[in-house]
């Protein structure tokens, strides 16, 4: 692979021939193109002293600052493998040792990205079955194929969001795959990376000027209600990329009348990244895409089995970290199993169905049933537990259980909400708790979740 085309090479130089162009705005601070690159730079000469380069790892634990996105990048650039949380034998890099690779020199030469194809540039985390977070490693070849700084490969969908992101809202965390995918996307279609500080929507949009931010669909709800009873200036804002949980087509509607043509729904996978976009066009000028998820760019293959889609992208994740079990069964002879059941009609239009997983997604987040199950199953006072998920204004989706109590028991309610947060984690709290005597059966003689 030509150096020129290895990640993040095309970012790298577009930040060298930027010059005084903004790309980075927080608060009252601006950093320019010029900028930004002198702080890669200097971290890349840091990292390489520290050891850091191809076949080791970088672990960046940092806030939402230029500092941090020079980090990303200066840990691509060198060709390590970048985790947004500590793996075995990485180089952690926090604030403090943020600090002193920035204390080093600048040598001012050019940077050439340094990763080898075959090895992983990074693991971007997702929740696993058991609970455990899972790494899905991409390596430095997809992370090359991928769309986002190439002006020329950019999908329609993508070609008509891009312009928009004149002034893209960040924040979380630099190095998730979304945040950093736009980021990279905004900066490539000649915008400003702006760092969101609180208090959230709607305030931050007119607060940062914003015209582009990513939104869950709880936050989706939210923003929508609040326009219709107490509105903000939103002027600015040009686009908003809705994803994460299942949205309703009637929701989507509602968005589109209250907010005007600002909202691009989409659906991807952290092991396959975006799948397929709605535009505002599309979903205004045909009620029918209301109910999908968009159109796939041409370069994904889809492939639907006995109603399950799986997917192929050239830039997709190859494995999880250390998960041989967990691999094999979603990663299948170069195809993704995506676990989600769809159709994809005459025009292309994807719309999705349900999923094989037993999985409820709040606020973008997954939160699998079964480690729900297991928590609530260890209380004494339960016999049997079952969560299913149900639509949530708030966050997208919600957990509910119900619980079947063991002889003579009468189970604590609070107690059992407090155990799974202490367990998962307050994502995965549930919403309800319902004691019932006993589980519903469906035909199979397993118990019936849809009638629960």
């Amino acid at each position: 692979m030509p150096a020129e085309e290895t990640w993040p090479q095309p970012v790298l130089d577009l930040l060298a021939t930027g010059d005084d162009r903004p790309v980075f705005e927080d608060g009252d601070r601006v950093t320019t193109a010029a900028g930004m690159a002198a702080l890669v730079r200097r971290i890349v000469a840091g990292l390489r002293a520290a050891g850091a380069g191809p076949g080791t790892a970088v672990a960046l634990t940092l806030g939402v600052t230029a500092e941090a996105f020079a980090a990303n990048l200066a840990a691509f650039a060198v060709g390590a493998m970048v985790s947004g949380r500590p793996v075995p034998g990485a180089l952690v890099v926090d604030e403090d040792r943020l600090a002193a690779l920035l204390a080093g020199p600048d040598g001012g030469a050019p940077l050439v990205a340094a990763g080898r194809p075959g090895d992983v540039a990074r693991l971007i985390w997702t929740s696993g079955s058991t609970g455990r977070p899972k790494g899905c490693a991409q390596t430095y070849a997809a992370m090359s194929a991928a769309w986002a700084p190439y002006p020329d490969r950019w999908p329609p969908a993508i070609a008509e969001l891009a312009p928009r992101l004149r002034r893209q809202l960040v924040f979380g965390s630099l190095s998730s795959q979304v945040m950093l995918e736009y980021g990279v996307l905004a900066l490539a279609s000649g915008g400003t990376l702006v760092a969101a500080r609180p208090p959230g929507f709607p305030d931050m949009v007119p607060r940062h000027r914003a015209t582009g931010s990513v939104i869950t669909v709880g936050k989706l709800h939210q923003l929508v209600h609040a326009q219709r009873t107490a509105p903000a200036d939103l002027s600015s804002l040009r686009a908003l990329m809705v994803s994460g949980s299942p949205l309703e087509p009637a929701r989507l509607a509602e968005a589109l009348d209250v907010l005007g043509p600002i909202v691009f729904h989409g659906y991807g996978q952290t092991e396959t990244g975006m799948i397929a976009m709605a535009t505002p066009a599309e979903m205004l000028g045909d009620p029918r895409v209301l109910a999908s998820v968009g159109r796939p760019p041409a370069t994904h293959e889809l492939s639907i089995r006995d109603g399950e889609l799986f997917v192929r992208t050239a830039a997709q994740a190859s494995f999880y970290w250390e998960e041989p079990a967990e691999t094999a069964d979603v990663f299948q002879d170069g195809w993704v199993r995506t676990r989600d059941l769809a159709t994809v009609d005459g025009r292309g239009y994807l719309r999705l169905m349900g999923r094989v997983r037993d999985v409820v997604i709040v606020n973008a987040e997954l939160v699998y049933a079964g480690a729900v199950e297991r928590v609530l199953g260890s209380d004494p006072a339960v016999a049997e537990a079952y969560v299913v998920a149900r639509p949530s204004l708030d966050t997208g989706e919600a957990v509910h259980a119900f619980v079947v109590p063991a002889t003579g028991s009468d189970p604590d309610i609070s107690h059992l909400r407090s155990l799974v947060g202490s367990v998962l984690g307050e994502v995965a709290v549930p919403r309800t708790v319902t004691v019932i005597a006993a589980a519903p059966l469906a035909p199979s003689g397993k118990p019936d979740k849809n009638l629960l």
